[in-house]
């Protein structure tokens, strides 16, 4: 089995659109503003949006987008207008994150783990 594709909700696609594209997701599927796919510029994971009426309550969907070079693509986001929540931060669990929120307050975290993403020291054997 292989994950293929999260979706997140978006009360507003015209917002979260442009967003996305401007994090570098290339757009693959738009449907009249109710459905968009995006696919991730590295690998063949697919990100999408639907439309809804209302935002899930509570802390909501959190989606992690892993990033070689994190703190430079930081960087560069800023550069493009991209408020980060978080700078790139080494944390205890062995990953640098930095977080943001999408348009709809869907909490983005670009990390760096290296081998410890999938192999961490406490990894069930």
């Amino acid at each position: 089995m292989k994950l293929n594709q999260i979706t997140v909700p978006s009360l507003d696609l015209r917002l979260s659109i442009p967003f996305y594209q401007k994090l570098g997701l290339h757009l693959i599927v738009h449907s009249s503003d109710q459905y968009a796919r995006f696919v991730c510029p590295d690998g063949e994971s697919t990100f999408s949006l639907h439309q809804v009426e209302k935002l899930p309550e509570g802390e909501g969907i959190w989606v992690y987008f892993e990033e070689e070079y994190l703190d430079e693509r930081v960087r560069e986001l800023e550069e493009k207008g991209i408020i980060f929540e978080t700078q790139p931060t080494d944390q205890s669990w062995l990953r640098r994150e930095a977080r943001l929120k999408d348009p709809d307050g869907n909490q983005l975290i670009l990390f760096f783990a290296g081998k410890n993403r999938i192999n961490p020291p406490w990894r069930i054997n």
